[in-house]
């Protein structure tokens, strides 16, 4: 029997495949218990474009210091951040890697953030 993560996981890994397939830039997404994460990765996987994440310095001062990474909020202002980055890098389209995690609160949170920040997915 599989663990919950290497589930995940394994639900990642087709999404991978096809994205690479595409060639486009890939969004990647990854959440933990206290912080999310979030890179556009070139369109053949090798290099990070652009990476913001609730565990940088100016995104807890934005936040206020609390360490409060993992809500909802702080999702939506990486998903602003993220898209601001991946601009000025020349990205405007992506595609979305939710890797494995379920497309609903923090992930959507911050993929509807970036969609409204300009980023096209």
């Amino acid at each position: 029997m599989l663990t919950k993560k290497e589930q995940r996981l394994r639900r990642s890994r087709q999404t991978r495949i096809r994205i690479a397939q595409q060639g486009v830039a890939r969004l990647s997404v990854n959440r933990t218990n206290l912080h999310i994460y979030a890179s556009v990765i070139s369109g053949d996987g090798t290099k990070v474009l652009a990476s913001a994440s609730t565990a940088e310095v100016a995104v807890r001062a934005e936040l206020g210091g609390s360490g409060k990474g993992g809500n909802v909020a702080a999702a939506q202002a990486i998903g602003k951040r993220i898209a601001e980055k991946a601009k000025a890098a020349g990205v405007e389209k992506v595609a979305f890697d939710r890797a494995g995690f379920a497309y609903h609160g923090r992930v959507k949170a911050l993929a509807d953030a970036a969609r409204e920040a300009g980023l096209q997915f």
